[in-house]
C-alpha cells in the first residue's frame, strides 16, 4: 500500500518521464497521505486503443488511480488528487497534435487485501 496504477495512452510515452513522475508521487503520497515510501509501488500500463467521445484520433489520456487503505478523510483524498495532476503536468510535455484528458482517483482498498514481501 499503496498500490498505484497509470494507464496512459502509448503516443505520450517519449514525451511522459514516467519514472520521473512514479518517484515524485510516491514522496508527494508519503507528505499528504502518512504513507511508507517502502510501501509506495507504481505500475505503468501503456495502451494502443482509446476512443473520445466521436472522434478516432487526436486524443491522449493518462488516468492514475491510487489505492490506499481505508481512513483517508475526504479532504486528504482530494488534495493527492490535485497534487497528482500537478506532477502530472511536471512530467508529462505536450504532444503535438494530441489533446492530453488526464484524471486521476484515490480509492480505498478492499478488506481482503493482503500482501507479502520475500
Amino acid at each position: 500500500m499503496p498500490q498505484i496504477t497509470v494507464d496512459y495512452s502509448e503516443p505520450l510515452a517519449g514525451a511522459f518521464d514516467r519514472r520521473g513522475f512514479a518517484l515524485a508521487l510516491h514522496t508527494m503520497v508519503v507528505e499528504t497521505a502518512a504513507a511508507g515510501i517502502d510501501a509506495c509501488k507504481t505500475r505503468f500500463r501503456p495502451t494502443d486503443d482509446i476512443v473520445v467521445g466521436a472522434e478516432e484520433s487526436g486524443h491522449a489520456l493518462v488516468h492514475v488511480t491510487l489505492a490506499l487503505l481505508p481512513g483517508r478523510t475526504p479532504e486528504t483524498k482530494a488534495a493527492l488528487t490535485e497534487r497528482t495532476l500537478g506532477l502530472l503536468r511536471a512530467h508529462l510535455k505536450p504532444v503535438a497534435g494530441l489533446t492530453l484528458h488526464a484524471s486521476a482517483e484515490v480509492r480505498d482498498l478492499d478488506a481482503s487485501y493482503q500482501k507479502f514481501v520475500d
